[in-house]
């Protein structure tokens, strides 16, 4: 390897990954961002068929794709605003008060019914330490299965900003680069630069 390839293959940016390095946000409530301190890509699974041969069994790849629960912490803002959609949003799906809950959530702004909107495509933004995009993972027709309780207390004297933690159920999610394109074209057709190494840094950080 020439040394001005080997300088190419360097990691030029030397920046630390900010403490709030996660954005994520929901199509139909574009007002509201929920930052996240922890945040994880979710882990996905390929089912296999048995293969009689010869000599043993084979195991040979299936087609039945399993995504884990897509899984993050997030500031609750001062309003409370990014938490109570989700809030909201659980209530609407599970109505425990009437069908009237479900019904206000799959109305459109028409005032028809729309079953789709019980699901919202969502994007989890990877930022370096300026707050600007690194990378995006965008995730279809997601739904929420989960939040956690905030607990209020008068006790402690510190300043502690409120977490709440959130998982959601989806169809499938695609890694993209910062202009849209997925992240597997890029690996394809070019050749591995300063970008693509970064994000894979930071993906095995965020698994740690």
């Amino acid at each position: 390897m020439s040394r001005s390839s080997f300088n190419d293959s360097q990691i030029q940016n030397r920046n630390y990954l900010s403490p709030i390095g996660f954005k994520f946000t929901l199509v139909s409530k574009e007002k509201v961002d929920f930052f996240s301190n922890t945040a994880k890509i979710p882990g996905i699974t390929l089912g296999t068929a048995l293969q009689p041969s010869t000599f043993r069994i084979l195991d040979i790849p299936g087609t039945e794709l399993v995504y884990e629960d897509f899984t993050m912490n997030f500031l609750v803002d001062e309003n409370l605003q990014n938490y109570m959609v989700i809030h909201n949003w659980l209530t609407g799906l599970g109505f425990p008060q009437s069908t009237k809950q479900f019904k206000d959530l799959t109305t459109n702004v028409d005032g028809l019914e729309d079953k789709k909107l019980q699901y919202c495509d969502g994007t989890l933004h990877i930022l370096n330490s300026n707050y600007r995009d690194i990378a995006r993972v965008k995730f279809e027709e997601l739904f929420p299965v989960s939040l956690t309780p905030l607990e209020f207390t008068a006790i402690d004297t510190d300043v502690n900003y409120f977490t709440a933690q959130v998982s959601f159920k989806y169809t499938a999610y695609t890694i993209l680069d910062t202009i849209g394109n997925p992240l597997w074209t890029l690996m394809k057709f070019r050749r591995c630069g300063r970008e693509i190494l970064s994000l894979i840094l930071i993906i095995y950080m965020m698994n740690l």
